[in-house]
C-alpha cells in the first residue's frame, strides 16, 4: 500500500480554496475515506476545446471530474482512463489521467442525434454500451482494467456499479458540473465526492483496483453484513446531503464543504493533489507515427492544401506536415 500523508494538526476549516485541486480526507471514527475533487479553469479549457453542446458538455465535465477522484489515487506514476462506448448519441467519452495531476478528455458525439433528443439525461445520451476503467503502472509494468455496463445509467451510477462489483467495497459517488456567468462571460465548473468504507481490521483502500485483471477480486475481510453496519449507513446518510451547488460553488473551500458533512464526527484532510489539463500530443509524436504508414497511405492523406493534417482529437490542435518530408 502507498504511504499515506499525514493529516495536519487539529485547526479551522479553510475559509479560502484554490480550484483545481483534489483533497484526500477520513472520517476515522465511522471508517471512511474519501476524495473530493473542485475543477474550475482546467475542466473548462477541456470543454472549450469543441463547441459541445451544453448536455455533452456537462457529461464530459463529470468524466473529468469522476477522473480526477479515481487517477488521483496514484501518487507519482502511472497512468488512469475512463472510456465509455455505447450505442447513443455520445458514443465515445475519453479522460485520461497522468500522475501526478495532468489530465486531457474529449467526447465524440452526432449533433443532429443530439439535437433531436428531448430528454438531455445522461440514460439518453449514453444509450447502451459499458465504462472501462483501466489504470497502467510503471514500476511494475502492471495493467488493470475493471468494465461494467452503461445501460442508461449516469457515470456516478456506473462507478457505483464498478465498486460493488469488481472491488466489493461500499461506495458512493456524487458528480456536478454546471456553467457560470460572470462579467467576464462564460466559463466551467466541475466537482466531485468519493466516500468508501474501509473498515479498519478488514478491508482497506488499495493503491490500485484490480478490477477484472487476473488475481483480483474481493478483498478479504469485506463481508457484506460490514457494508451495511450503522457506520456506512451513517455515512451513506451524511453525503447524501451533499449539495450540486455546494461541488460547484468557487465560494465555499473544499474544507468547509467536508466539515459541513462530517462535523459531528470529525474529519481529517490530507495533503491536496493539483491536477492541470496537459496533452501528451507533439509533433515528435505524430511525425513518429506517420513514418510507421506506407507512402501510399500517407499519399492518401494529402489534403487540397498538399499536406497532411492532423488534429489531436483530445486538445483540437491542428498540424500540418509536408509529405515529402517523410520520404
Amino acid at each position: 500500500m502507498a504511504r499515506r500523508d499525514a493529516p495536519a494538526p487539529s485547526r479551522p476549516a479553510a475559509s479560502t480554496s484554490e480550484d483545481d485541486r483534489v483533497l484526500p480526507f477520513a472520517v476515522e471514527p465511522l471508517d471512511l475515506r474519501g476524495r473530493l475533487a473542485r475543477l474550475g479553469p482546467t475542466v473548462d479549457s477541456i470543454l472549450s476545446h469543441y463547441p459541445y453542446p451544453p448536455q455533452v458538455a456537462r457529461l464530459l465535465g463529470e468524466a473529468v471530474a469522476l477522473a480526477a477522484l479515481l487517477g488521483s489515487i496514484l501518487e507519482s506514476h502511472g497512468r488512469f482512463q475512463l472510456q465509455t462506448r455505447s450505442d447513443g448519441p455520445v458514443d465515445m467519452l475519453v479522460v485520461d489521467y497522468d500522475a501526478p495531476g495532468k489530465l486531457r478528455g474529449f467526447a465524440r458525439f452526432d449533433l443532429e442525434r443530439v439535437e433531436k433528443l428531448r430528454d438531455a439525461s445522461p440514460a439518453a445520451l449514453f444509450g447502451r454500451g459499458h465504462l472501462a476503467l483501466t489504470i497502467e503502472r510503471e514500476e511494475d509494468a502492471a495493467r488493470y482494467q475493471g468494465v461494467v455496463p452503461l445501460e442508461g445509467e449516469s457515470l456516478a451510477e456506473a462507478a457505483h456499479i464498478y465498486f460493488r462489483q469488481s472491488e466489493q467495497i461500499p461506495s458512493f459517488v456524487r458528480l456536478a458540473v454546471a456553467e457560470s456567468v460572470t462579467p467576464q462571460g462564460r466559463s466551467w465548473r466541475a466537482g466531485g465526492l468519493l466516500l468508501q468504507y474501509l473498515p479498519t481490521g478488514g478491508a482497506r483502500m488499495r493503491d490500485l483496483p484490480p478490477g477484472d485483471a487476473p488475481g483480483g477480486g474481493a478483498p478479504e475481510g469485506l463481508l457484506e453484513e460490514e457494508a451495511e453496519n450503522d457506520h456506512w449507513t451513517e455515512g451513506q446518510a451524511l453525503a447524501a446531503t451533499l449539495e450540486d451547488h455546494e461541488l460547484v460553488d468557487p465560494a465555499l473551500s473544499g474544507e468547509r464543504l467536508l466539515y459541513r458533512l462530517f462535523h459531528e464526527r470529525g474529519v481529517k484532510v490530507f495533503a491536496e493533489r493539483a491536477v492541470a489539463e496537459f496533452c501528451r500530443c507533439s509533433n515528435e509524436r505524430i511525425e513518429k507515427l506517420l513514418k510507421s504508414f506506407s507512402p501510399q497511405e500517407r499519399g492518401d492523406m494529402v489534403g487540397d492544401d498538399g499536406r497532411i493534417g492532423v488534429t489531436c482529437e483530445f486538445c483540437g490542435t491542428l498540424r500540418s506536415f509536408e509529405p515529402a518530408d517523410f520520404d
